[in-house]
């Protein structure tokens, strides 16, 4: 549909972290100097407040069980034209709609053409991830996974193990995030709260640490 710098992210289940990371991201890239338009998939009203928050922008809903996949396609290409990357951050589960997977996260990435990072919670977990992630990969042919991101990783071994499903599945990996007490607690009420600025600097710190985002941007 566009060839816009475009992504969503998504995760296997909710509580995987991808409001996290998405909002991180958000925040990142705002403070390297890109013009970061966020999007929320379904009819969420809160998330899309902490959006605005880092990137300034305000954030559009995407949702396909009020609105038709042509007024979903136009929000994106309206909000999203004087933007350098657009950012849609999923809902629940990737494949979870109001009836099967209509309405899901799934739904407005293949609507839009747009690329799907998995966030995975490798919490306790480590070649097993090999089942799930190509379950992911598999289940539909006509979505594009552009590659994964883990959260709340042990160590650096822990990652090279991580790092090594994905190397045997053929997917690209764009890094992780570190287990951290602050951000599960800042996870508390839907997501991290960004009036805490030290908090807030912690989480950037992090992904330009760990995670490969110019990677992510050359798509």
């Amino acid at each position: 549909m566009t060839t816009k710098k475009a992504f969503l992210i998504a995760a296997p289940t909710s509580g995987s972290g991808k409001t996290t990371i998405a909002r991180g991201l958000m925040a990142l890239l705002t403070k390297q100097g890109y013009k970061v338009q966020p999007f929320k998939c379904g009819p969420d009203y809160i998330d899309t407040k902490f959006h605005e928050a880092v990137t300034g922008r305000p954030s559009i809903n995407l949702d396909t069980f009020m609105a038709t996949p042509e007024h979903v396609q136009d929000l994106f290409a309206h909000y999203g034209a004087d933007a350098d990357v657009c950012v849609v951050e999923g809902m629940m589960g990737l494949f979870d709609g109001y009836d099967r997977e209509k309405g899901s996260s799934y739904e407005i990435a293949r609507i839009l053409d747009i690329p799907v990072i998995l966030v995975v919670d490798a919490k306790s977990a480590a070649y097993s991830m090999a089942a799930l992630l190509s379950g992911f990969i598999h289940f539909r042919e006509d979505i594009r996974f552009a590659g994964v991101i883990y959260n709340k990783v042990g160590s650096q071994k822990h990652f090279a193990m991580l790092q090594q499903v994905c190397d045997d599945l053929g997917v690209e990996c764009f890094g992780y995030l570190p287990k951290s007490p602050d951000l599960e607690q800042g996870s508390r009420y839907l997501g991290l709260d960004f009036s805490e600025e030290t908090r807030h600097k912690e989480l950037i710190k992090l992904l330009e640490e760990h995670v490969r985002w110019q990677r992510m941007l050359a798509l």
